[in-house]
């Protein structure tokens, strides 16, 4: 058995081991309390001076529309996981753990993004999803990405949201229904992580210095568009702020960028170890705030 398979087969097992119901776990009837959405320092204003002039109500109902924002991206690039990985599978032997642990991994996928979706209804009364050319431009990837730039891209939106939702699962400040639906998410994604680590060192075996420069442009302008699909100006009017301002403060806030690095420093040192932090890459992250 290959390390690839070896790889699966423990997911499995876990996976049999594991795996959450958020239809039974998530008490979904349970009333809201006025815990915030997210961590507050994760909030895209915390450290600028318009989160300073907010009443407390308000930095609640801006974090929870922010998390409302950043589940339904979570949403829209699981779809697109879903069908990278069904492309990728097609053809695959059935009876090859790689092929059961991908469907396992899709499986998984249905449940969180109905569990998103359970909790955006919850937290806010609009709908939230990226940009047009964010929806376009997922489409054609999800049609063309292939090895390593499927799988690494995968990664991108993992990881980052991973740092993220470990803060808010334990932060008691958080609303209970945001940390259990969080919760589970980081113990089913960390199976993921596992996997789409795998995948791309496997696929990147013998790749040319070209294919590993195209391939590394393709990821990192991926991760561009996750995140600044994430939250948009949308949350900020739907929030009753100043949807201008707070674009304008939220672009130049230093924390939260620090915060991005943070949480994306082991997916650097990832992408670097198997040759996919090329300049070119580098110079995207930097421009995301990742770098």
């Amino acid at each position: 058995m290959h390390g690839t398979d070896q790889t699966a087969r423990r997911l499995l097992d876990s996976s049999a081991r594991l795996s959450r119901d958020p239809q039974t776990e998530v008490d979904w009837a349970a009333p809201l309390g006025d815990g915030y959405g997210l961590s507050p320092e994760w909030s895209t204003l915390y450290g600028t001076a318009y989160w300073d002039e907010l009443t407390e109500p308000q930095r609640v109902e801006l974090t929870r529309h922010e998390a409302a924002s950043v589940a339904s991206t979570g949403i829209w690039f699981e779809m697109l996981l879903q069908q990278l990985i069904l492309r990728d599978m097609y053809s695959v032997n059935p009876a090859d753990p790689e092929f059961q642990w991908a469907l396992t991994e899709i499986a998984d996928e249905c449940r969180h993004s109905i569990m998103f979706a359970q909790l955006c209804g919850r937290l806010v009364d609009v709908r939230y999803r990226p940009g047009r050319a964010a929806r376009e431009l997922g489409r054609a990837f999800k049609t063309v990405a292939t090895g390593e730039t499927a799988y690494a891209a995968i990664l991108v939106a993992e990881e980052m949201l991973d740092v993220m939702q470990r803060d808010w699962m334990r932060d008691r400040r958080v609303e209970p229904l945001i940390r259990t639906v969080n919760h589970i998410h980081v113990v089913e994604e960390s199976r993921h992580m596992v996997f789409a680590r795998d995948e791309t060192r496997q696929r990147l075996a013998g790749a040319g210095a070209v294919r590993r420069s195209v391939s590394a442009l393709v990821i990192s302008l991926a991760a561009e568009i996750i995140i600044s699909s994430m939250v948009g100006r949308a949350v900020y009017a739907n929030a009753g702020l100043d949807a201008d301002r707070a674009v304008r403060e939220a672009r130049g806030n230093e924390h939260h960028r620090a915060l991005l690095r943070s949480s994306c420093a082991n997916l650097m040192d990832f992408l670097g170890e198997v040759g996919l932090l090329t300049p070119a890459a580098t110079r995207v992250y930097r421009r995301t705030g990742v770098l």
